[in-house]
């Protein structure tokens, strides 16, 4: 049996991951994209994926790729879609299961593929290689619907942050401008934010208030069905 062991009577696909790493820098959501040095699509940019080992599972490959990238090995990460056109990789039949990470900027360290990774805002990623532009869509799309729901934002931000960069966060995410007294009153309300006593200097201004996120606060929420509506 051993000689049929990956060797089957039919033709079957190759089965890859695809990661759409989001970053904020405080004024705009970032993807880390990686420039391709091999064909097809030498040159191009493209998301951080690879082709699934015998031994790992889907997310196992996803967060492989993620370490690879980042060096971060603990980030929020959610599978949301899988791509199977027939003809999205000229090589051979190749189905991707898509992931999108989201990840602090701080953190991130880079890894062995660092020399040809960068961070593009999003509303200047170049054209991408496969259909990589098709997952860049349907992962924002899903980012978009999945905030509203878990307070994934705070995922972006630093542990520690200001009413202001949690508004700009929420403003990249969801492209949209909020007022910042009905913002602010809004997160207060939710009862998500613990005042710190630290507080953030800033040249020629009050000092802002410092806010972590409350996990407690919102796994009473989510009993609730928690879901968050501007």
């Amino acid at each position: 049996m051993d000689e049929f062991k990956y060797h089957y009577q039919y033709p079957h696909p190759a089965v890859t991951t695809d990661c759409v790493i989001f970053g904020f820098d405080g004024t705009r959501l970032n993807v880390l994209l990686i420039e391709r040095g091999i064909e097809p699509y030498k040159g191009h940019w493209a998301f951080p994926g690879g082709f699934i080992r015998m031994d790992e599972t889907c997310e196992q490959c996803a967060r492989r790729e993620l370490l690879e990238e980042t060096g971060l090995s603990t980030a929020y990460m959610r599978q949301f879609h899988s791509f199977s056109s027939v003809d999205r990789d000229p090589r051979e039949r190749v189905i991707t299961i898509a992931y999108y990470a989201l990840v602090r900027l701080s953190e991130v360290t880079g890894g062995d593929d660092a020399t040809r990774a960068q961070w593009f805002a999003l509303d200047e990623v170049p054209a991408l290689a496969f259909d990589h532009d098709l997952i860049l869509r349907r992962a924002t799309t899903e980012l978009r619907k999945q905030i509203h729901f878990e307070p994934i934002g705070f995922e972006l931000l630093p542990e520690q942050f200001t009413m202001k960069q949690l508004q700009h966060l929420y403003e990249a995410v969801l492209d949209v401008k909020f007022d910042r007294r009905n913002f602010y009153n809004k997160m207060l309300h939710l009862g998500l934010l613990a005042e710190q006593p630290e507080t953030l200097a800033r040249a020629n201004h009050r000092d802002a208030k410092l806010y972590r996120f409350n996990p407690e606060s919102y796994a009473e929420l989510k009993q609730k069905g928690f879901r968050l509506e501007f």
